[in-house]
């Protein structure tokens, strides 16, 4: 009997002189491919295909792939694919089966875990590894049990939880280009007659202008890679840490684990990189490895802060380890090199330093710049506040302490107290001055004397003896062979002197110790390494210095005044919340022009706005002279570290609205709000698939937004941006956009402030993206009952959410825990352009 042909389904949908799709045959072999097609048919969904049996077994997944292992996305079987559809990129004609544009999203190879097999795709479960562009990892497809009466079948396609799982919002949110073309949604719908998939004849201008766009955003392609000068960065001295004798307390400080390796920074600009150490020698040659991963992300000029580590048999980052693989070398060949790079701070991007700003809004820029980053490149994991929580954790697992940095400070190149290190264990740095004979043939020695700088001397610290394994003490003598001296580079006692053969004092040790004694010595001290990445002239003593106290706090004034009586919350409870969440505000508030409204006599009073000040709020609120439209000049408010938003606090200030550019750059905007604003009587469900429309537009053109639960009846739709644009294009392109939504669904939308033109529907607010207009700032307090506050929001969670004013000031802690979560990681910031449109 003839085998039916898997294709026949296929073929049958389509008419192959109307659509552009290749006819269906069945391709025999033994491959593995699998892609993902970006599809905006009667719904905007993802065809998920996988090759086997040689065709393409596909899914429709109607939210797209996510990396989030907690989240279980329906995916529907359709029919197989032919092999040659695997390439295809287009649009098939509306009215044909599937009609509307196609954009291939992602591609790679599959496998089958082991003792699996593509089989269990007819029995329902398949586990599978991916290593695609953008997908990649462990996933499980599994068939859900059918309903009564159901045609269709319904499976869920999830991650698994591994090295490669990520945020929500991490794959078909951030990547909105072909992985064939590096065209956008609309540059392909451009090429092949966009018009056609949209509705109807209202939608012709919409279409047209997208079209526009299009058509200059193939003119500019990758203007990324074409802004990116010839060569990566210069090196620039590294921040440093103090050493203090406990954790600093408070919701200023940001978290981070201290990782036991080589500090390094990375300079790069797409394929060329550099790995410097603390100093500034170019290693990058003994970390091949890692710059083959490193480049391969193509990242724009860059320069980025972090450590490189190896790990050891307990799981954790080891100092020796590390040591081991630099003494094995690293090859491309050699299957033993287990190196991986943390990042932690972004000190230049683009050829623009970044150095001025906080420390987590450089974080931030981080995790959007390395987004598309899998082991072995990570940016380190930070939490604000709980920093204690975080040492003890450490330190039950054996790991060498924290790293805390004060959430609002600059990068300022030097040792200061705003990154400070507490060690679970003692272990520094010292130099090597002699070494003592052994009278065990197997050993070349017995015990190292060590030393360390105070001033212009060196002082002796006692002896090391343990911690050598054979390899180690074979390097050490032959390194000792070449720095013989005849006489002491120090004083040294008799007692301690005798039998000794002294060195040259240039090696520098990391040695492990429980205490000095009352001499100075080390007591129990283990040798780790020899740290080449370090000069015998810096290894000074370590002295545990006290813990930086929290700075002098701003006084709040009447902190009994119920300022929101619904909620009878206080001037004190609203104070306690900004100097909670001053750390996640500031990075996106922080060297902005600032309008306040003021409530001094609480919300349900009179309230005004202020943008200017003769100086009545104090040192901490700054001021930048503006022009105005008269030619004059004014001095305009702004902030950038907590005790500023305080001192407004203290003033009565309830909300911040910020304009769309920074003091430094006031010509320049650097991100896009729109406000969705609905007419009294529409639910929140409306504003919800509206704000996914702006979402889905944006993402044609290019354009990665994000959510934010205003705190009123709306919710904005934020669109990051370089800065290069002028004030009238950022203007411009706004109203532009927003008229060409309105005109394509004009009983949904209305992008005119008309009162009597916007009833029954949702305004596209497109006006606080003039020169001088203001947008309300992530986690401002609103002045309305109940003490809402403006709220970040992943795409996925806003499904979830039931009003745009789900977090109070009274939910600090809940929304300083999200601020640090997958979900909203790198939330406010990409680095994109603004297309002509």
């Amino acid at each position: 009997m003839a085998r039916a042909d898997p294709l026949a389904s296929y073929n049958a949908k389509r008419d192959f002189a109307l659509t552009p799709e290749p006819a269906g045959k069945v391709e025999k072999g033994a491959g593995h491919r699998f892609i993902v097609q970006k599809h905006d048919a009667t719904r905007l969904h993802y065809d998920f295909r996988l090759e086997a049996d040689g065709v393409l077994k596909s899914w429709a997944v109607t939210r797209g792939p996510s990396a989030n292992p907690d989240d279980k996305r329906l995916a529907v079987r359709t029919e197989d694919h032919p092999m040659a559809y695997a390439q295809f990129e287009g649009v098939i004609p509306k009215g044909e089966y599937g009609g509307g544009t196609v954009m291939l999203w992602d591609s790679g190879s599959w496998a089958p875990v082991e003792g699996k097999s593509a089989k269990d795709i007819e029995k329902g479960h398949l586990h599978f590894v991916l290593d695609g562009e953008r997908m990649k990892g462990e996933w499980l497809l599994v068939r859900m049990k059918p309903r009564p009466g159901e045609k269709r079948e319904n499976w869920l396609l999830r991650k698994v939880k591994d090295a490669e799982a990520g945020g929500s919002d991490d794959l078909t949110g951030r990547h909105l280009t072909s992985v064939l073309t590096g065209r956008t949604m609309a540059e392909i719908a451009s090429d092949e007659g966009g018009e056609q998939s949209l509705e109807g004849a209202k939608g012709a201008a919409f279409a047209k202008k997208m079209k526009a766009a299009a058509a200059h955003n193939k003119k500019v392609a990758r203007p990324k890679a074409k802004a990116r000068p010839a060569k990566p960065p210069k090196f620039r001295p590294l921040q440093l840490a103090t050493l203090v004798d406990a954790v600093p307390a408070g919701n200023g400080w940001m978290h981070e684990i201290k990782f036991d390796g080589y500090r390094a920074e990375i300079a790069a600009a797409g394929r060329e990189v550099h790995v410097y150490t603390r100093n500034g020698l170019d290693w990058t040659d003994k970390f091949a490895p890692l710059v083959r991963h490193l480049a391969a992300l193509d990242l724009p000029p860059c320069l980025i802060d972090g450590e490189i580590v190896a790990y050891g048999k307990d799981g954790n980052p080891d100092f020796s380890s590390l040591q081991a693989v630099l003494k094995r070398g690293h090859g491309a060949q050699d299957e033993q090199t287990e190196l991986r790079f943390f990042a932690f701070d972004l000190l230049e991007e683009g050829g623009r330093s970044l150095a001025n700003l906080g420390n987590l809004e450089r974080k931030e820029r981080l995790e959007a710049l390395l987004r598309d980053a899998s082991p072995p490149i990570a940016v380190a994991d930070h939490m604000i506040g709980a920093g204690e929580t975080l040492y003890r954790a450490m330190c039950r697992a054996g790991q060498e302490g924290i790293i805390s940095k004060r959430a609002d400070a600059a990068y300022s190149g030097r040792r200061t107290k705003n990154w400070v290190k507490v060690k679970c264990t003692r272990r520094q740095e010292f130099i090597i001055v002699g070494w003592k004979p052994s009278s065990t043939k197997q050993r070349p020695f017995s015990s190292l004397l060590l030393a360390q700088r105070e001033g212009d001397e060196l002082v002796y610290k006692g002896n090391v003896g343990t911690g050598f394994d054979t390899k180690a003490m074979a390097e050490l003598a032959k390194q000792f062979a070449r720095r013989e001296r005849k006489s002491a580079p120090l004083a040294v006692d008799k007692a301690a002197a005798r039998h000794v053969r002294w060195l040259k004092p240039d090696l520098v040790a990391e040695i492990a110790f429980a205490e000095f004694t009352a001499s100075g010595s080390v007591r129990h001290a283990s040798f780790l390494g020899l740290r080449h990445d370090k000069e015998a002239k810096d290894v000074t003593p370590e002295t545990p210095q006290a813990a930086p106290a929290p700075e002098s706090e701003i006084v709040i004034s009447n902190r009994e005044r119920v300022i929101f009586p619904e909620a009878k919350a206080t001037k004190g409870d609203l104070a306690d919340y900004y100097a909670a969440v001053a750390p996640v505000m500031l990075p996106h508030m922080a060297r902005r022009p600032v309008s306040l409204v003021r409530c001094p006599q609480g919300r349900a009073k009179k309230c005004f706005f202020q943008k200017h000040d003769a100086g009545s709020f104090g040192d901490h609120v700054h001021h930048v002279p503006i022009r105005e439209k008269d030619g004059g000049h004014e001095d305009y408010l702004y902030v950038e570290d907590a005790e500023g938003i305080l001192a407004c606090v203290q003033m009565g200030t309830i909300e911040f609205h910020g304009w769309d550019s920074h003091v430094d750059t006031l010509e320049a905007p650097d991100r896009m709000v729109f406000d969705l604003d609905p007419d009294e009587g529409l639910d929140f469900a409306n504003v919800k698939k509206a704000a996914a429309d702006l979402r889905r537009q944006l993402a044609d053109i290019g354009l990665v937004s994000f959510a934010m639960l205003s705190g009123g009846k709306g919710i904005h739709v934020v669109v990051p941006l370089e800065p290069g644009h002028s004030w009238e294009k950022h203007k411009d392109f706004s109203k532009r956009f927003a008229e060409a939504l309105s005109l394509a669904e004009p009983d949904r939308y209305v992008a005119t402030m008309s009162k009597a033109k916007r009833k029954g529907k949702i305004f596209i607010d497109y006006l606080r993206n003039q020169r001088g207009s203001t947008a309300i700032m992530p986690y401002s307090a609103r002045a309305r009952e109940g003490a809402p506050v403006a709220a970040p929001i992943g795409w996925d969670a806003l499904a979830d959410i039931a009003s745009p004013g789900r977090w109070t000031i009274g939910d600090a802690e809940e929304l300083l825990t999200r601020a640090a979560s997958a979900e909203l990681k790198g939330w406010g910031f990409a680095k994109q352009v603004l297309p002509d449109f």
